[in-house]
């Protein structure tokens, strides 16, 4: 009997720890100011539904295009569908006057706050960093949104449309990825408005969620949303395009290990 205690303990000692497996899903919702996508002026629980049942797998969520006044019935649904505790926080972008950049209001006419950059922790009581990116003094103030301890980072860069970062080489979008990479001590993503080979400083020291490339933006068929991890830390990936009917993009889902 002590002979097996002692070669439990040994055990105990020598084997090195498994690697935690984190589930990570990147989706840019859509809902907020754009009449031509499915959940514009969706009642703030219907935002919550629709990102709850692609989430139900998910350890963290990145979400673009989301509205801020949807999120306590995204916590409330992703717990409700998960058995688990979950944390949500969003970042609220502003006009170039410092002004709340709100969604549109729900079919009611109810507020649904302020269009964001979001992210949901699968943990209770989980701490959240906020961090404005340089912005076009004449459009959007956009955002970044970490984990306290910067383990897990997100935004939604310009857009690259006419009046937000549309100049030649893309000077803003690619300062807003420098400083987000910054950032990061772990896994990053979001929607970056920049095809692969244009945001090929995200790739040194990094794995990409889909070497393939596919396209995760439905109107262009274009790849512009990643989920980005340490080398050797990326361990699959799924583009979900059986819904694309759901937004103007794809969910991105990743496995990785930390």
């Amino acid at each position: 009997m002590i002979r097996s205690l002692l070669i439990a303990a040994q055990l105990a000692v020598t084997l090195p720890a498994q690697p935690q497996v984190i589930q990570v899903m990147t989706w840019n919702a859509c809902a907020g100011t754009y009449s031509s996508c499915p959940l514009f002026r969706r009642s703030t629980a219907e935002l919550a539904w629709h990102v709850a049942v692609l989430a139900t797998k998910a350890d963290v969520v990145f979400l673009q295009e989301f509205c801020t006044g949807a999120d306590a019935d995204l916590e409330r649904e992703l717990e409700s569908r998960t058995g688990r505790s979950w944390s949500v926080k969003s970042a609220g972008f502003t006009r170039p006057d410092g002004s709340p950049y709100e969604c549109a209001p729900d079919w009611t006419g109810r507020s649904r706050g302020t269009w964001s950059v979001t992210m949901a922790v699968a943990e209770p009581d989980a701490r959240f960093e906020v961090h404005p990116l340089t912005s076009p003094p004449w459009a959007t103030r956009r955002f970044a949104i970490c984990t306290a301890g910067r383990t897990f980072c997100t935004a939604h860069l310009s857009s690259g449309s006419v009046y937000d970062d549309r100049q030649k080489g893309a000077p803003y979008r690619h300062q807003q990825l420098r400083e987000l990479l910054a950032l990061s001590r772990g896994v990053v993503g979001g929607d970056l408005n920049l095809t692969p080979r244009a945001a090929a400083t995200a790739y040194d020291g990094r794995d990409e969620c889909d070497p393939r490339n596919r396209w995760t933006y439905v109107t262009r068929k274009r790849k512009i949303d990643y989920v980005f991890a340490a080398d050797g830390r990326m361990r699959g990936c799924f583009v979900d395009r059986a819904r694309a009917g759901w937004s103007d993009h794809v969910p991105l889902h990743a496995t990785v290990t930390r």
